[in-house]
């Protein structure tokens, strides 16, 4: 019995300890994974110690020259990032979890959730908050001659200004333009008998990205002079109508409308899909008491239905608006802000990776994230009065 008892306080005790020790497992390995990750020669550094490791010097000097075989390295740096971002990360939370769980119950509500919390707030602050502030940071220290609003001084220049000019058309046009006419497909497709079908149609141009998107819409933009056949299909509808053919991208300031449809088109699936969920939302009884009442059709949509799905339609809005302020690859692609399409998202590429002007692009996007801000926190509220979050 006295050995019976040992064996099981053994065991009890390897218990206890074995999640701490996959804790500390699973801690071990997501640092070296870490400190791996972060050094731009640990691909090859890694494949050459394995090289030593078995015997292939020259495998190893190679590598370390650059001329050996890089794929190989890189792939194995990919398994060590999977290992660490799956297997490691598993083992922690695992470890941690079982740790937590032999506490008292009371200590364990308390504690457990900031086990999946914390580590989502470290990454956060890590990859968002850190760079925003040294983004802030470098935009009054870099290239500033001593002033250090230098940077946002030459942003008051019309140059400037007329790309900031276009980010508010952008920000007017496309967002009205996709809620409203998502609004109204919603409001129409909820009456069709193929309901799923017709939504199916709006909502497709979702799955093709802004850049493939932008190259699709580069063909159907395609410009030849009068005279010449015009395979662009928008050319090809305008000249067929008896007008001479247009230069839908180069000529301002119907290029920038021309750019804006692009975003509709891609856009008023998104609309169109929460906003009919709303309206589907919307009690059949009051609708049929505003009929009673004779009211139409129209006067039942637009002082019945919208009202009750206000909450809905500024949630897409804000949405909406967030990502027009961030417009990048429809510009980059269709014209690289030329022809005065200029927007701040595309500038700020322009000056960084092209000009090296590391302050003027930091002031641009601390513009741009000022701008942004505010429309965040309008929607969290509105989500917060919808009972979302709350």
């Amino acid at each position: 019995m006295a050995i019976q008892s040992r064996d099981h306080a053994e065991v009890s005790a390897v218990r206890r300890f074995a999640p701490v020790l996959a804790a500390l497992v699973g801690l071990a390995v997501v640092a070296i994974g870490v400190m791996i990750l972060a050094d731009r020669n640990a691909a090859t550094n890694l494949l050459s110690s394995i090289y030593e490791a078995l015997g292939n010097t020259q495998g190893a000097v190679d590598l370390e020259r650059g001329v050996g075989d890089q794929l190989q390295a890189k792939l194995l740096l990919g398994l060590v990032a999977l290992i660490v971002g799956v297997g490691g990360i598993w083992m922690l939370y695992v470890g941690v979890s079982a740790v937590v769980g032999l506490a008292s119950p009371t200590w364990q509500g308390r504690i457990l959730p900031w086990v999946f919390v914390i580590p989502a707030v470290v990454l956060l602050a890590v990859f968002l908050v850190y760079p925003t502030i040294g983004t802030i940071i470098t935009s009054f220290t870099a290239q500033t001659n001593g002033d250090p609003l230098a940077n946002y001084k030459q942003l008051l220049t019309p140059q400037f200004i007329g790309i900031i000019g276009n980010n508010i058309i952008w920000l007017i046009v496309a967002t009205g333009g996709s809620v409203l006419l998502g609004l109204g497909i919603a409001g129409l497709v909820d009456r069709v008998r193929r309901e799923a079908l017709a939504k199916t149609f709006i909502f497709l141009p979702m799955a093709i990205s802004f850049i493939g998107a932008s190259v699709i819409w580069r063909f159907m933009y395609e410009w030849n002079p009068p005279g010449q056949p015009q395979i662009g299909f928008v050319n090809a509808v305008w000249t067929a109508l008896g007008f001479a053919p247009v230069r839908w991208v180069q000529d301002p300031p119907i290029n920038t409308y021309a750019l804006i449809l692009i975003f509709i088109w891609l856009q008023t699936g998104f609309a169109m899909v929460v906003l009919s969920a709303a309206i589907k939302g919307v009690s059949i009884e009051v609708i049929e008491a505003a009929r009673l009442d004779g009211a139409s059709e129209r006067q039942t949509f637009l002082r019945v239905i919208m009202p009750m799905i206000k909450g809905s339609i500024i949630t897409v809005a804000t949405t909406t608006a967030i990502l027009v302020l961030k417009i990048f690859d429809i510009i980059y692609v269709m014209t690289g802000g030329r022809y005065g399409t200029d927007v701040v998202a595309n500038r700020m590429f322009i000056e960084f990776y092209e000009f090296f002007n590391d302050g003027r692009a930091a002031a641009l996007a601390t513009v741009l994230f000022l701008a942004v801000v505010p429309i965040m926190f309008f929607n969290v509220r509105n989500l917060r009065r919808q009972g979302i979050g709350s």
